[in-house]
């Protein structure tokens, strides 16, 4: 960050946390699994802290506490609209858990005909995958992903070409949460909307480092439809949302119903609410959208451009430092003159080292929280790690027969806005270390779940926190 812009790590709950190593000593923990999910802003903790002596139903009660609650509850709705650019005489905001539900809650409500598809991609997260799957099946096409895991956007324009007129959605990710490719979205939209498809972007990977801007509904460059999640944006108490226009949640009832989603019923008959209402039933998590207000307005009181500035600082010097680590294999990006095209996450191997041990000897004996796998995109995995169909086949068969030993994959580092250089070095230190074998653990696998474990090693949690 600039001098002129405070920095946010110093508004982050728990970042100075002390946490057990292997050894019996105490180190501040190093969160580089940001992709997942971040911790909270202090901002978001305030405002939750403030809201709760006046927590109280929201919707028709007369008391005071009440009416707090449902003024506090629809500035949240605003507040999101504001944070990603929706014009909200034409768009509504709807709150959930997160934003695998907003994708299926789409999934659900999108209006289609029997031989209409959806267009998605092989870079995508499952959660905007699999709920396309569910409805349109076989009908859901993948947009191809180059070798170096970039968007194939010619076979992009073919797949729109060769269904034009027949497209539900285009659903594409923003910034992909393996890699941290940023997607051009906005010229995805134009030709989704000259190709007469609406689009949807997953912006839970985005939104934490970049601004989004959903632009005018007249626009060919407007985002039609746009899901986040609060628990990659520093507030993590439970919410998510789906922007997108009015008028598609008013032809047909919603998919949840019950309290809170009518305003006339009989015996015979229901008359719906309007939106947000009617796709909001049962007592909403007004906790978790005032804290994810409060969030999005704590990023953009520091800007969306300083911390996009702050994040590639962060990946230069973490790729050119990691580069030097002997046996290091960086997937997706490593030119530092295009790193702005990348959000935060470096996705690495090292040589003849298992992405599940690495990542046990970081978090055992380094401190450090990073997250190994395939990240909920396995065919983006595979794709990535350019296996062979013969070996990804022995895998799956492997995996299904209840053994994930072999599970290919690969380690994940991402940042976030509070990271600083100081957490890379200790990143990097560790990486050498494991590189040489010196580490100290005897580390056995579990072959079920694939995660190794350092033996005799029982976790002090009872000194740190349990319920019971």
């Amino acid at each position: 960050m600039n001098h002129t812009t405070p920095n946010p790590r110093l508004r982050i709950v728990g970042n100075d946390q002390l946490v057990p190593l292997l050894d019996g000593s105490l180190v501040p923990y190093v969160n580089l699994d940001n992709a997942a999910s971040t911790p909270v802003l202090q901002e978001a903790m305030d405002a939750v802290q403030r809201f709760m002596p006046y927590y109280a139903s929201v919707h028709r009660g007369t008391g005071f506490k009440s009416r707090l609650c449902t003024v506090a509850y629809d500035q949240a709705h605003e507040i999101i609209g504001h944070f990603v650019g929706a014009d909200l005489r034409t768009n509504t905001v709807i709150f959930g858990k997160n934003t695998t539900e907003a994708i299926n809650k789409l999934s659900f409500r999108l209006p289609a005909g029997p031989d209409q598809v959806v267009i998605t991609t092989q870079l995508e997260h499952h959660s905007n995958d699999l709920p396309w799957r569910a409805r349109f099946a076989g009908r859901v096409l993948h947009v191809h992903a180059l070798p170096d895991g970039r968007l194939d956007e010619a076979h992009f324009d073919r797949l729109l070409a060769d269904y034009a007129g027949r497209i539900a959605l285009v659903a594409v990710t923003g910034a992909s949460n393996v890699s941290g490719f940023i997607q051009p979205i906005h010229r995805l939209a134009a030709k989704a909307h000259a190709a007469g498809a609406r689009i949807l972007v997953d912006t839970a990977q985005l939104a934490p480092h970049r601004a989004v801007d959903m632009r005018p509904d007249d626009d060919p460059e407007h985002l039609d439809f746009v899901v986040l999640s609060a628990h990659k944006m520093y507030a993590p108490f439970g919410a998510g949302a789906l922007i997108g226009p009015k008028e598609i949640f008013l032809h047909s009832a919603p998919e949840y119903t019950g309290g809170g989603t009518v305003d006339v019923v009989t015996l015979d008959e229901v008359h719906w609410a309007g939106v947000p209402d009617r796709e909001e039933a049962g007592s909403p998590n007004v906790v978790g959208a005032v804290a994810m207000a409060a969030a999005a307005q704590a990023l953009m009181a520091v800007g969306m451009d300083a911390v996009a500035a702050h994040e590639q600082e962060l990946l230069a010097y973490a790729i050119e430092r990691m580069q030097a680590v002997p046996g290091m294999r960086i997937y997706g990006e490593t030119d530092l003159n295009r790193l702005d095209e990348k959000v935060g996450v470096i996705p690495f191997n090292l040589t003849n080292v298992s992405h599940f041990l690495t990542a046990a000897i970081l978090g055992y004996e380094g401190g450090i929280g990073v997250r190994s796998g395939c990240f909920c995109a396995h065919p983006y995995v595979v794709h990535l790690l350019q296996l062979d169909e013969q070996h990804a086949e022995s895998w799956r068969s492997q995996l299904l027969g209840g053994d994930k030993s072999n599970m290919p994959g690969m380690v994940r580092a991402s940042f976030g806005c509070y990271s600083d250089l100081g957490d890379i070095d200790r990143l990097v230190a560790m990486l050498q270390r494991i590189a040489r074998g010196d580490y100290q653990g005897d580390y056995q696998l579990n072959r079920a779940t694939g995660e190794y474990r350092p033996k005799g090693f029982v976790e002090p949690l009872a000194d740190h926190f349990l319920l019971i």
